[in-house]
Parts: structure tokens; sequence; C-alpha cells
């Protein structure tokens, strides 16, 4: 009995490999250690609510975006430290969820948390939410580094997702250990092929990306 369930799940997991495009794969696949938490999967978000297309909480990305992420988790874990993704490719279902729900002007549930001084009909002209996304071409993530004796997040000045100037990368009122953090991620992350984007401290795309003008629609599952 047990080597036709042993069987089962090797052929379980075969199909699930078969489903992604060529040239993607999943990153834990590629680096285990990577830790996840996929907020978009939960109501722990700025919508307050699951984003359609995220069925499962599994990280995927293109195979070039998931290697330079294992470079960037091997060199953190020697120093004691692991990455944490909170989102990696994103589906063009879901980008459209979020531009359906910023329309929705009084949809405020997660205001205080996640946009306190934000008006909500700016965000589009803010750059806070957009009809296509970096994420959907598959090779854009969102992260942080993890401190793998406390298990705490480094403290980075502001949270992941908060539409806000403290979440710009060249904002300043900042701790020196915070200012310290940023600058870590921030180097270990361009050394193996990332560049930041400016108003998202969290936020990397690989450089020489393997789709650069397309944009992907198969859910995250």
């Amino acid at each position: 009995m047990k080597w036709i369930l042993t069987l089962f799940l090797i052929a379980s997991l075969a199909i699930q490999s078969q489903n992604l495009p060529k040239g993607f794969s999943y990153i834990n696949d590629i680096s285990p250690s990577i830790q996840k938490e996929l907020r978009y999967c939960s109501n722990d978000n700025f919508i307050g609510s699951p984003v359609n297309g995220y069925e499962e909480s599994v990280l995927i990305a293109t195979t070039p975006t998931a290697k330079a992420l294992k470079k960037v988790q091997d060199e953190l874990t020697a120093k004691g430290l692991s990455l944490k993704i909170f989102d990696a490719y994103r589906p063009q279902t879901a980008v459209n969820h979020f531009v359906k729900w910023a329309r929705v002007i009084n949809d405020t549930l997660m205001k205080q948390q996640y946009y306190p001084e934000v008006n909500k009909r700016h965000l589009f002209k803010l750059g806070y939410i957009a009809s296509k996304s970096g994420h959907s071409r598959g090779s854009t993530v969102d992260l942080t580094v993890v401190d793998l004796k406390t298990g705490k997040e480094l403290d980075m000045g502001s949270p992941y997702d908060f539409f806000g100037i403290s979440s710009h990368i060249t904002y300043e009122n900042l701790t020196e250990q915070q200012k310290k953090n940023r600058q870590l991620l921030q180097r270990v992350m361009r050394k193996h092929g990332f560049r930041p984007y400016i108003n998202e401290w969290w936020h990397f795309t690989l450089r020489n990306e393997p789709f650069p003008k397309t944009y992907f629609d198969f859910p995250v599952k």
C-alpha cells in the first residue's frame, strides 16, 4: 500500500510541475529554505480578502529568477539570515482584481493598516496600483529578510505593501538599524542581478528578465 501511495505522490508532483509554462519554476523546488508568506492567499493584504488567481500558497517565478534568488539565499543563510517572499509571479487576473478594487472608492477596509495617509482615489496616480504589473512577467518578487535565530523579520522602517513615502528606498527618516537593514537587502539583491523599485523597498525585478513584454495569466497553484 505504501508503494502505491508513493507512486501516486510522485505522479502528482510530476503533473504539478508540467502545468507551469516553459521557463517557469516553483521557487522552493530550487531553493527549499526560502521562507514564504503569500499574503494574497489570505485576508491579510490591502484588499482584506484573498485575491483572484491565488489558489495555493506556492511561489512561482521564471527559472532564471528562482536561480538568482537561490544565490541570494545562499549568501544570507551563511550570515544566519533568510529571504522571506511575500509575492512572486502574479497572474493578470489578480492585477485586474486590484484595479477593480481600487475603483470602489468606499471600500477602505484595510486603510488604517496599509494606506492611512493616502486617499484611495489617488492610488493609480501615485503608482501604487496599475493595470499591468511586472509580477505578471514572472521575474519580479516582493521580499524581506528574516533573522534565523529569532525568526523575526528585520525592521525595514515600514511594513510590506505599505502605501506611503516611508516605503520609498530613498526615505531618510529611519533609525540607523533600519537603514542598515535596507542597505543589506538592496546590496545583496543588486549583487545577484536584481534592480529595485524606488517606491517600494521590498520590490525587485531580475535584470535581463526572460519575458520582458509578456504578461501571463495562469493561476498560482
